[in-house]
């Protein structure tokens, strides 16, 4: 089992930043890909970013591509998410994602952990 904890999440205004942490636990973080999703209120649970086990390749959806960044620390078991240039559609839960087995980045059920969510709330 693997256990997922995020953290960073808050109110900020519209251009604001922040930054989502993933800590995990219970596996060799190396051997897991990680993603980040995100839900709205009353919407579908959405792709937000994915990356690899070593970190050197990564995913966005089109919507936050050039305002996000992924990344993790092997060494801390950490992923992160930095969020700039925020905007009040950001504003969901959003969630961090572990596989072991994972072949493409954006399709939510081939995670198998998740962590509780934290709330990103953008104010315009």
């Amino acid at each position: 089992q693997v256990q997922l904890v995020e953290s960073g999440g808050g109110l900020v205004q519209a251009g604001g930043s922040l930054r989502l942490s993933c800590a995990a636990s219970g596996r060799t973080f190396s051997t897991l890909v990680m993603g980040w999703f995100r839900q709205a209120p009353g919407k579908e649970r959405e792709f937000v970013s994915g990356i690899v086990r070593t970190g050197t390749s990564s995913y966005y959806a089109d919507s936050v591509k050039g305002r996000f960044t992924i990344s993790r620390d092997n060494a801390k078991n950490t992923m992160y998410l930095q969020m700039n240039s925020l905007k009040p559609e950001d504003t969901a839960i959003y969630y961090c994602a572990a596989g072991g087995e994972v072949y493409s980045v954006t399709y939510a059920r081939q995670y198998d952990f998740w962590g509780q969510g934290t709330q990103v709330t953008v104010s315009s």
